[in-house]
């Protein structure tokens, strides 16, 4: 049995993996920050977009043939991939396909997770893998898959989850399962009213991350019988996993590091306040996750901006940015950021406050304005003297507002109209 992987055992197995990121999802929860885009391309982090750590813990982990499934509003997410992931060499055996929704054995677009990898079961055959990673390109996360596909062959298994420890009152919305002392899965339960805790521990729940190792005729075998199966959702959470839990051998993969002793870092950022948050952490001293780590850099595609600029420093008129993030291309002129985090190209006008705030690219926020506690999308266009964050109850007539307070404004609010560039 195997129990301290070496890098070239990993690495064979790398190489005959796929990866299948799920990215077709609208991401509902985030109300309009989803309106025109998928969720996976939503920005995140100052230059990034979600798909972005799902696509660089591939690269990272050595997994370079990796196929994106999508749906909803693909356009932004499409376009992204291809001007930013073009780097891989076909003559290498390395690629990042795009597999959108195209009616390929029947007249109807993915009808679930399931369903789309079995309507692209011809185009994944292909590949020869003997392992294929399926993960959900909306989370953000950073993950060593080799390892994990390690320990799935070690074990033998079938089908292996990664799974981390979450309060159980956030657990409903997750898959949540019970393990042996074998890590073997013995319960699954998809989105539960009541989930179950972990052995020991009634304050926590242990739950999927949304992504797996399958072994791939295994896969191939169970997408198949699902699809004949007129009362499925074609869902991995509702239908595959809960039988592959009670039929094969189903383990679970823990996303503690052995090192530190700490989960790794995940982040579901499926909300408007779990966005604001996330993004906010990043500010921190010594955040969880690191942009910082030239070990595990994460790739992007990004506009070629200049150095952020700030402007004016008279002791009534200074252009500062204090506990904050600012990307490239910004230009804070005569104003105040304070712990925010401002994406490409932002404007901020004299005499104006951003407070923490999310600031998307290409917003431009005019004079004397009061930003706080908000997220502004891409391409707002804030007039002078506007004051949002400060009076609740007259921004939920105007804006969108989360349960926490958060301030959600985006092009519309502001006058501008549909079909604008994301």
């Amino acid at each position: 049995m195997l129990h301290h992987p070496t890098p070239r055992f990993v690495s064979r197995l790398t190489k005959k993996t796929l990866a299948l990121v799920l990215a077709g999802g609208r991401g509902s929860r985030l109300k309009e920050l989803t309106m025109w885009r998928a969720k996976p391309a939503v920005p995140f982090g100052g230059k990034f977009r979600i798909i972005d750590f799902v696509l660089s813990n591939c690269i990272n982990s050595g997994v370079r043939r990796v196929g994106v499934i999508t749906q909803y509003k693909a356009h932004s997410l499409i376009k992204h991939i291809q001007n930013g992931w073009g780097f891989l060499r076909g003559e290498f055996g390395e690629f990042i396909d795009l597999m959108p929704a195209q009616q390929r054995i029947q007249s109807s677009w993915y009808q679930g997770t399931a369903d789309a990898i079995f309507q692209n079961l011809d185009i994944i055959r292909e590949s020869r893998a003997e392992y294929i990673l399926v993960l959900a390109g909306d989370h953000v996360y950073k993950m060593d898959y080799g390892p994990m596909l390690a320990e799935h062959v070690d074990k033998e298994a079938d089908l292996t989850i990664g799974c981390f420890e979450i309060p159980i009152e956030a657990a409903t919305e997750f898959g949540v399962m019970s393990i042996n002392e074998d890590g073997r899965i013995i319960d699954f339960n998809e989105k539960p009213d009541e989930p179950e805790p972990i052995p020991g521990n009634p304050e926590m729940s242990l739950v999927s991350m949304g992504f797996y190792v399958f072994s791939a005729d295994f896969l191939y075998e169970q997408v198949i019988k699902d699809q004949s199966d007129p009362f499925s959702d074609h869902d991995f959470g509702k239908n595959i996993i809960p039988k592959a839990v009670k039929e094969a051998r189903t383990f679970a993969y823990s996303s503690m590091d052995p090192k530190t002793g700490k989960q790794s870092y995940w982040r579901d950022v499926g909300t408007i306040d779990s966005f604001w948050e996330a993004n906010l952490e990043l500010i921190g001293v010594r955040p969880e996750l690191n942009l910082y780590d030239e070990e595990w850099p994460i790739w992007t595609y990004q506009t070629q901006a200049p150095p952020a600029k700030f402007v004016f420093n008279d002791a009534d008129c200074r252009g500062e940015a204090v506990d904050s993030m600012v990307s490239g291309g910004c230009i804070i002129s005569g104003a105040l950021v304070e712990h925010s985090l401002l994406f490409s190209n932002v404007r901020v006008e004299v005499g104006s406050e951003v407070v923490n705030s999310v600031v998307l690219p290409d917003v431009s926020i005019g004079k004397n304005c009061r930003i706080h506690n908000a997220i502004l999308d891409r391409g707002c266009v804030v007039p002078d003297g506007t004051e949002i964050g400060y009076d609740i109850p007259s921004d939920k007539k105007k804006y969108r507002v989360s349960p926490k307070g958060i301030v959600l404004a985006t092009p519309e609010n502001f006058g501008v109209g549909l079909h604008r560039v994301l």
